[in-house]
């Protein structure tokens, strides 16, 4: 169990610093309809992956609860949703395709504030990984480890993308292959970390499980909606960004149920 409870924490990591990788054998920045299409993708996993892996699961864990069923759910999910708008807030980052920093002022270079933007992102997927296989340690939160494995095998997917969305335009701003591939890598890093203390947290307050399912879920719909749609929508060809979260839905409903 301790190996396969380490593979979980590190596939979505692994899917970032992959992706990262492509600086090395890509000559040129990322085609901006490829770019579309892949932020289209990582929304679609992230917005399945919220309501399978993360949702469901929190309500069917309440069923107690009868017609209330929803009550922590809706709690959860608005403490993510809240908890993310104050870190959006506070924590200066740079949008890819943007020129206004958002978040608290600082002098921080345009390259760092994009490695924050996306560190900010890969909080709550962290913390839905983590939370996820904490309810499945703890025997007692219906989750399985097909469950587990899906969310993290989803993520690390949707991952791989957004290590190349990072990675590339930072060598593009003048970063050498190896430190553009470094950043990228660290922006990845925050969710093993995240994933572990959510983990030792939810260990201590497994009847919280339907909170911190959803808060999870809340915080990573804050992302999708705030930040990747926006950039999947904006000028010519939104379509394209459409189909690929289509597809990103599908494969994470898919493997959630196929795994689960």
């Amino acid at each position: 169990m301790n190996i396969q409870f380490f593979l979980g924490l590190m596939i979505p990591f692994i899917g970032t610093s992959a992706g990262s990788a492509c600086v090395f054998f890509m000559k040129k920045q990322l085609d901006f309809k490829v770019e579309r299409a892949l932020i289209g993708f990582a929304s679609g996993v992230m917005v399945a992956a919220s309501i399978w892996s993360l949702l469901i699961p929190a309500m069917d864990q309440s069923a107690e609860l009868g017609k209330l069923a929803f009550l922590p759910s809706v709690i959860g999910f608005w403490l993510g949703i809240l908890f993310l708008l104050f870190l959006d807030s506070v924590i200066p980052h740079l949008h890819l395709n943007t020129d206004e920093p958002e978040g608290i002022k600082s002098r921080l270079k345009k390259t760092t504030m994009m490695v924050l933007a996306v560190t900010l992102h890969n909080i709550p997927e962290g913390m839905a990984v983590g939370v996820v296989y904490a309810g499945y340690l703890s025997g007692s939160a219906n989750i399985t480890a097909g469950g587990a494995l899906a969310l993290a095998l989803g993520i690390a997917i949707q991952n791989f993308p957004e290590g190349a969305i990072i990675s590339m335009p930072l060598h593009a701003e003048g970063s050498s292959k190896s430190k553009a591939y470094l950043d990228g890598v660290l922006s990845g890093a925050v969710e093993p970390l995240g994933a572990l203390l959510t983990i030792l947290a939810a260990g201590m307050v497994i009847p919280a499980m339907p909170y911190l399912l959803s808060f999870a879920a809340g915080a990573m719909m804050y992302v999708v909606v705030e930040e990747l749609i926006p950039e999947m929508s904006q000028g010519e060809h939104s379509n394209i960004g459409v189909t690929m979260f289509a597809v990103g839905f599908t494969l994470m409903m898919t493997l959630d149920v196929a795994l689960g």
